[in-house]
């Protein structure tokens, strides 16, 4: 397993040794030991997929303390932009993002810690994206952000994206109010 950081603290890229031949591949996506040797020791409660179409925007969500989930997501088939933006407070970094490509054929993880929002875009048809997730959902303690605030300026890599209306109601980030230090 390779694990990468960024100038952001907190989250982490992982890239897990794959085995292939002429069958096909195998590889852990997953290692509680492992895992907790690279700092990520959260107990995960909650299992969640989703399957998109190709130009969908999901984000940028978050749940609010004593909700807050961290989240280990990878895509098991397709492609995805995947971005977070740190809204902690008092982070050095806060409103900045990171930017991934996660698909079925480079195999990496991005663990988003609690106290970043997080979205994706959906590059190809029938994109299943996957979360573990370290508590479970809480529909009161749901936040966000407008996936196009101009101030954000995330490239998205996609037009005309198909988002849901709860999605297009988001504040925009400095109409937001974090609820993490």
């Amino acid at each position: 397993m390779q694990v990468e950081t960024f100038d952001i603290q907190g989250p982490l890229l992982i890239t897990p040794k794959v085995f292939a031949d002429e069958r096909g591949h195998f590889f852990e996506s997953f290692s509680k030991e492992l895992f907790k040797q690279h700092g990520i020791s959260m107990d995960f409660v909650q299992d969640n997929q989703s399957l998109s179409h190709q130009g969908t925007l999901r984000g940028l969500h978050f749940q609010a303390p004593p909700f807050d989930q961290g989240k280990l997501v990878r895509v098991s088939r397709g492609t995805v932009i995947d971005i977070i933006v740190d809204i902690r407070k008092s982070s050095p970094t806060y409103g900045q993002n990171i930017t991934v490509e996660l698909s079925d054929t480079n195999f990496k993880q991005l663990w988003v810690p609690p106290g970043f929002a997080h979205g994706f875009s959906v590059l190809e048809n029938h994109t299943i994206f996957q979360y573990k997730c370290t508590n479970y959902y809480n529909k009161s303690s749901e936040g966000g952000v407008i996936y196009n605030d101009p101030m954000l300026n995330l490239d998205w890599r996609i037009t005309n994206p198909i988002v849901s209306e709860k999605d297009l109601l988001l504040p925009q980030f400095n109409d937001f109010i974090s609820p993490f230090n």
